[in-house]
């Protein structure tokens, strides 16, 4: 028996005979043709007379002669001795070959439909990657984390502005217009990991602030972060269009063309306290009323946006230092003052506050903001140095990744996330700015020895510049600029 096959196209089964006393010699050969296009067989429907010996050739008229019926075939089949039972063996092996086809015709459609998936799916990916390429900013913006990262020497983008040009810069922050030669410190970038902190445009913010009121509430840290914000949009806008309004503890900043105004609000410890002069308010003893907070959160209730900061005149000064809370008024006799550990005043402020904001914000309005802790450069050995010195004549920032000053209590801005947090089932969010680390760096920042002294100097201090040297506030420009690099991407692009 011989067999051709292709799958794709046709198959040939052939029965064939040996002549006996001819050396097995092929006789006659009886063939099946099953075409897939028609997709239905005769059995053998088609006989032919074969002569497989070269020396025998059929010749037409006995082709002619040969031609029968499928049914005359199959007698002639099955009166070949040798192939009695041969019948079914075809009829399987035509079904056989039935079956691979349809087989192979199913795997090329399958094929197909495969390769047409594939394409699909390539062309998915390709549009997702179009709208990955498309998106990778926002994305970025969204998933960076400013605060880890490096400090980079950039004298080509910074600074923001000119310290000597800003007219609205406040004495004790404006070193360089005091003597400070060595501007190094001016042209530090900070620079994150794995993305960038985006580039403040003033115009652009300035739009945001359109028709709106920003606030900045707390110390002169906060302060020091509000001339600093001043400094970086002033210059975007022309003269005769800006003014500063000085009104007690409140000092306006406002952009006429915008009808923006950028204000600060001198309230150091948040609740009402025997501290609230703006100028005369070193006192020995510091006192806050734990149930009062409206006389200073009416100069807030308006406002747009609101940035808080409260850190520094919650720390120690001395070991023994204590908050003293007074609970009542002396007015209504029921005065009561208890005393407490420095945190726990702190603690008790925040929670007012978030009392305050949760009666009376309108979160669909109102954007806040809680600064975080502003490190101090007093002790010279948190980097290697000499107290004695403090932060003077420092002129690099620490390198060294992830420094952290052991004198700066990183704790304290956990604490504020951890009280506000109930605020979020109000849907009023308290963004808090975590700059801390990233200041922690920089020891060269400060104004040390060039600012304005208001209270003149002693001969000993003279003697001793250490012993004055302000390493508390910051130099502008300076790293505050980027206190407010953060404000603005969380304003604009957030």
């Amino acid at each position: 028996m011989m067999m051709k096959v292709s799958p794709r196209v046709s198959v040939h089964v052939c029965l064939c005979n040996t002549r006996p006393g001819a050396g097995n010699k092929l006789d006659k050969c009886y063939c099946a043709h099953y075409n897939k296009r028609g997709g239905t067989t005769d059995g053998l429907s088609h006989l032919s007379n074969a002569a497989s010996s070269p020396e025998k050739k059929m010749k037409p008229e006995q082709g002619a002669h040969n031609k029968m019926s499928a049914s005359a075939a199959v007698a002639a089949a099955s009166s070949l001795s040798p192939l009695v039972g041969l019948r079914a063996v075809v009829s399987s092996l035509v079904a056989f070959f039935i079956v691979v086809s349809s087989v192979s015709l199913l795997f090329d459609r399958g094929g197909q439909e495969s390769r047409v998936v594939q394409l699909a799916m390539d062309q998915h990916r390709h549009q997702e990657v179009k709208m990955a390429a498309a998106g990778s900013g926002k994305r970025q913006e969204e998933e960076c984390n400013w605060s880890v990262g490096r400090w980079v020497y950039d004298n080509a983008s910074e600074p923001l502005y000119s310290g000597l040009k800003c007219s609205f810069i406040f004495d004790e922050v404006a070193c360089e217009k005091y003597g400070r030669n060595d501007t190094r410190y001016q042209h530090w970038r900070w620079q994150p990991d794995g993305c960038d902190l985006p580039r403040f445009n003033a115009t652009r913010l300035l739009e945001k602030l359109r028709n709106k009121r920003m606030v900045f509430v707390g110390d002169s840290i906060n302060r020091n972060q509000w001339v600093s914000m001043v400094c970086m949009v002033e210059a975007a806008i022309p003269e005769g269009l800006k003014m500063r309004v000085y009104n007690g503890s409140l000092i306006s900043f406002k952009a006429f063309e915008y009808n923006a105004t950028i204000d600060f609000y001198w309230s150091p410890l948040i609740l009402e306290s025997n501290s609230d002069n703006p100028i005369i308010h070193r006192v020995e003893y510091r006192i806050i009323r734990a149930e009062k907070i409206e006389k200073h959160a009416r100069a807030w209730r308006d406002a747009d946006i609101i940035v808080f900061n409260s850190y520094l005149w919650w720390r120690k000064q001395k070991p023994d230092m204590k908050m003293k809370v007074m609970y009542g008024s002396f007015e209504d006799g029921d005065a009561k003052l208890d005393e407490v550990e420095m945190v726990e005043g702190f603690e008790i402020a925040l929670k007012k506050l978030t009392e305050w904001l949760g009666t009376n914000i309108d979160k669909n309005k109102t954007r806040i903001y809680f600064a975080g802790s502003s490190p101090t450069h007093t002790w010279a050995s948190d980097w290697g140095g000499d107290d004695k010195n403090k932060c003077l004549n420092e002129s690099e920032p620490i390198v060294k990744p992830g420094y952290k000053g052991a004198t700066t209590d990183y704790s304290m801005m956990e604490k504020a996330q951890e009280i506000f947090r109930p605020l979020e089932e109000k849907g009023i969010h308290v963004q808090v700015l975590n700059f801390t680390q990233l200041s922690d760096h920089r020891i060269d920042a400060h104004p040390t020895v060039f600012r304005r002294q208001f209270v003149p100097l002693t001969a000993a201090q003279v003697a001793d510049p250490s012993s004055y040297a302000d390493c508390t506030h910051w130099c502008l420009p300076g790293v505050p600029d980027v206190w407010n690099s953060f404000l603005y991407s969380y304003l604009v692009h957030k």
